[in-house]
C-alpha cells in the first residue's frame, strides 16, 4: 500500500512528463507499441518500399478504374489490404525462420525473422500461425468486401447513366 507521501510524489512526477514536444519526437514515440506491422495505422512500415506500394496502389486504379470519391476510397483501401497480406507472408516466413534459429541468414532473411519474432512474442506463447490464420482470413474477408462495395457502386453508377433520359434542348428543324 502506497503512503500518502509516495502517492504526493508520483502525481508530481507524473505531471513532469507529457511526452515528446519535437516533430521528431514524436514521430519517434508513434513506433513505440509497433510490433509486427500487420494491423498497424501506417500502411508503410519501416523497411518497405513505398514506391512498390505506390505500384500496387496505381495497378488498381487502372484496373479497377474508380470514379468519384467513394470508388477510389475502395480501391485504396483494397491496396491497403493487399500490402498488409503480402506482409503477412513475410511474418509466416519469419516464423519459419525464426524457428529454425535464423541459420545462415541473408538481410531479407533477418528482416523476416525479424517480424516472425515481433509476432511470436504478440502471440504471447499461443500458436503463432494460428493466429497469423486469422489475421489473415480477416483481412481476406475485409478485401472481399471492399470488391463486392466497389463492384456494387460501379454497377449502380452504370444502370443511372443507362437509365438517364436524353434531354433535348433544341431541335433544328432543318436536320428533321
Amino acid at each position: 500500500m502506497s503512503s500518502e507521501k509516495q502517492i504526493l510524489a508520483n502525481r508530481l512526477n507524473a505531471q513532469k512528463s507529457t511526452g515528446p514536444k519535437t516533430a521528431n519526437g514524436k514521430a519517434a514515440s508513434r513506433t513505440n507499441a509497433f510490433k509486427h506491422g500487420l494491423l498497424s495505422e501506417d500502411v508503410i512500415i519501416p523497411g518497405e518500399d513505398p514506391e512498390k506500394f505506390a505500384y500496387l496502389n496505381s495497378q488498381l486504379e487502372r484496373e479497377l478504374e474508380p470514379i468519384g470519391f467513394q470508388e477510389a476510397e475502395i480501391v485504396e483501401r483494397m491496396a491497403a489490404f493487399m500490402w498488409r497480406l503480402r506482409r503477412l507472408h513475410r511474418v509466416e516466413a519469419g516464423i519459419f525462420v525464426h524457428e529454425r534459429a535464423g541459420a545462415g541468414l541473408n538481410q531479407a532473411g533477418e528482416m523476416s525473422a525479424s517480424y516472425g519474432l515481433a509476432f511470436i512474442r504478440d502471440a504471447n506463447g499461443a500458436n503463432a500461425f494460428t493466429k497469423l490464420s486469422r489475421y489473415e482470413t480477416m483481412m481476406e474477408r475485409s478485401l472481399s468486401r471492399l470488391r463486392m462495395d466497389l463492384e456494387r457502386l460501379q454497377r449502380a453508377r452504370k444502370e443511372y447513366l443507362e437509365e438517364r433520359p436524353v434531354i433535348i434542348d433544341h431541335v433544328d428543324e432543318s436536320d428533321c
